[in-house]
């Protein structure tokens, strides 16, 4: 998935981006403060997505 793609899906449910870590981008979701780190790929694996998503508690694009 893309990088661009995946912000996106994040803003829609509610998503916030939190700061810039050394490889990361951290995101946070403010609903049930939860945090994830994004990496800064443009291409991002399917199963880090999940992780990503599930660690948030959104739904998987």
């Amino acid at each position: 998935m893309k990088l661009l793609d995946l912000e996106r899906h994040l803003r829609t449910h509610g998503c916030q981006f939190a700061r810039e870590g050394g490889a990361h981008t951290l995101w946070a979701n403010p609903a049930n403060r939860k945090v994830a780190p994004v990496p800064r790929h443009r291409e991002i694996k399917e199963g880090t997505v999940r992780a990503i998503c599930r660690q948030l508690e959104i739904p998987r694009p």
